[in-house]
C-alpha cells in the first residue's frame, strides 16, 4: 500500500503540467491561425503584428524555461533526451518531403532534446555553480545573445555590435546560432540563444529548492487542473500531432 508521501510525489508536479499543458492550447491556437494565413490565404494582418510576435514568443519562452525548470526533476535523462530529439528529427523529414516549402529544419524539438542531452554532462559543472549566479549569468546570456541569428549581439530591436561574417556559414554553425545566408525553415530554434534560456529554468529550479525551500514544490505545484494537466502530460505526441490534424481539419472546410 503506498504511503501518503508516495500518493503526494505522484501528483506533485500538477501545477508545472498545467502550465505547459496551458501552453500548448495557446501554441495550438498560433498554429490555426498560421494555418490559415500561410496556407489557405487569410487576410489577417494582425496576425503580422508586433502582437502576434509576442503572443508566438511566449509560447516558446515558456516551454523552454519550463523544460529547462523541469530537467532535475526528471529520471532516465538520456532516453528522454533521445526521444524528443528523435521526435524533432521526425518532424523535420515529414516536412521536407511532404511540405518543403515549409520545412522545419531545428525546430524547437531538436532544441530542447540537444539541451536536454548537452545537461547530463553539464549538471555535474552547474552543480558547483551558486544556483543565483547562474540563474543571472543564464538569463543575462540569453538576454545578450538574443540577435545572434541576425549577425548581432544584443536584444530585439536593441543590437549592440555585429557579429564577424565568416561564422555565419555552414550548416553546423546555422545549428549553432550562426544562421547562414539563404536558410529558411518555418521553426528554426537555434543552441543560441535558446540554450541560455533552458539554462535559465533549470537555476530556477534550483534556486527555488536549495535556495529558498526544498519544499516549496510539495507546498505550490501539487495541484493543478486536470484537463491542462492531462495535455502536458502527453505534451509530446500532441505536439508531433496537432499539426497534421490542424491542417486535416481546415482542409475539410475550406479546401485548397
Amino acid at each position: 500500500m503506498k504511503t501518503d508521501i508516495e500518493k503526494e510525489k505522484k501528483y506533485r508536479y500538477s501545477f508545472l503540467d498545467s502550465i505547459r499543458g496551458l501552453m500548448l492550447v495557446s501554441m495550438i491556437l498560433f498554429h490555426t491561425c498560421w494555418d490559415l494565413v500561410y496556407l489557405f490565404g487569410t487576410k489577417w494582418e494582425w496576425y503580422r503584428s508586433p502582437g502576434a510576435y509576442v503572443w508566438q514568443q511566449s509560447i516558446c519562452w515558456v516551454f523552454i524555461l519550463l523544460s529547462g525548470f523541469c530537467w532535475p526533476m526528471g529520471k532516465n535523462h538520456l532516453k528522454r533526451g533521445l526521444t524528443v530529439f528523435l521526435a524533432g528529427g521526425l518532424v523535420s523529414l515529414v516536412t521536407i518531403i511532404f511540405m518543403p516549402e515549409n520545412r522545419v529544419v531545428f525546430g524547437v524539438l531538436t532544441l530542447i532534446g540537444c539541451c536536454m542531452l548537452l545537461m547530463i554532462p553539464l549538471h555535474v559543472v552547474f552543480q558547483k555553480m551558486s544556483a543565483g549566479w547562474g540563474f543571472a549569468i543564464s538569463a543575462l546570456l540569453f538576454l545578450l545573445t538574443r540577435n545572434v541569428n541576425k549577425g548581432y549581439l544584443g536584444f530585439e530591436s536593441l543590437n549592440i555590435c555585429k557579429l564577424p561574417e565568416f561564422l555565419y556559414r555552414g550548416d553546423l554553425m546555422t545549428f549553432l546560432g550562426f544562421t547562414k545566408a539563404g536558410f529558411y525553415s518555418t521553426d528554426y530554434f537555434s543552441m543560441i540563444p535558446w540554450v541560455f534560456l533552458f539554462f535559465t529554468g533549470y537555476f530556477s529550479y534550483r534556486f527555488l529548492v536549495e535556495e529558498k525551500d526544498e519544499k516549496v514544490l510539495d507546498r505550490y505545484f501539487i495541484k493543478g487542473w486536470k484537463p491542462l494537466s492531462f495535455l502536458g502530460r502527453h505534451s509530446l505526441i500532441i505536439y508531433i500531432l496537432h499539426q497534421p490534424f490542424i491542417y486535416g481539419i481546415l482542409l475539410f472546410f475550406y479546401g485548397r
